[in-house]
């Protein structure tokens, strides 16, 4: 059964939408504001998310950003009442999938899930799990163990080991590190990195004898999977 979470303020529509989401055979998770939003997409695993950007508390733009920095592949589906071009191209570049204007004709809506859904289906992600040594790491709970002790992360900490256990022994410069944990943000520093690699260290590595988050001085930080 798909699990969806929609994203709408808005009582009655997001009543509607869920009924007959319910009776296409599908699971809904209603919920009404930005912040319930991130808060409910980090602690859950959904299928597709349906996602109003005229919110309260966090807008529809932030919400589909925090989206995409926790999970690249889950299908985000805007519905809006904001027509504008401008809008639309924000949305994707925010990483929304799709986007409809409001009214939305539930047929059209239903149509663009059912082509997401098979998609995910027929092509599901080709790693869900990622190991380096005795470390784990679950991609769809956001979950961290080594040697079975669960490690509590941050985002940012876990899109940072994520991004370094994709591919071990692979050296990461703090510009790339920057480029692609940070989106290439200007107010991120090299001691921000160096901190935050430092952060992974005191929780990933301190306690165990193999030490896995690997520094080479001059050229950048690596996963060493083998054995120290």
């Amino acid at each position: 059964m798909p699990r969806i979470l929609l994203v709408e303020d808005d009582p009655r529509l997001s009543r509607s939408i869920a009924e007959h989401l319910q009776a296409a055979g599908m699971e809904c998770l209603q919920v009404y504001d930005g912040e319930m939003a991130i808060r409910a997409f980090a602690e859950g695993r959904f299928d597709l998310v349906l996602l109003d950007l005229s919110l309260p508390k966090q807008d529809g733009y932030t919400v589909c950003d925090r989206i995409r920095r926790l999970d690249s592949n889950t299908p985000v589906i805007v519905i809006t009442a904001f027509s504008d071009i401008d809008d639309k191209m924000s949305a994707f570049a925010r990483g929304a999938d799709d986007y409809l204007v409001k009214p939305v004709h539930w047929q059209e809506l239903h149509a663009k899930m059912r082509v997401f859904l098979k998609r995910a289906e027929t092509n599901p992600l080709a790693v869900e799990e990622l190991r380096a040594g005795d470390l784990r790491m679950d991609l769809r709970r956001k979950q961290v163990e080594r040697e079975g002790r669960v490690i509590e992360l941050s985002p940012k900490e876990f899109a940072l080991l994520e991004l370094l256990c994709r591919h071990p022994g692979r050296i990461f410069s703090k510009d790339e590190l920057a480029e692609q944990v940070w989106d290439g943000s200007l107010g991120v520093s090299s001691n921000t990195i160096e901190v935050y690699i430092s952060f992974l260290r005191s929780k990933v590595d301190k306690g165990f004898a193999t030490k896995l988050i690997r520094t080479r001085h001059g050229f950048g930080y690596y996963i060493d999977a083998g054995t120290a």
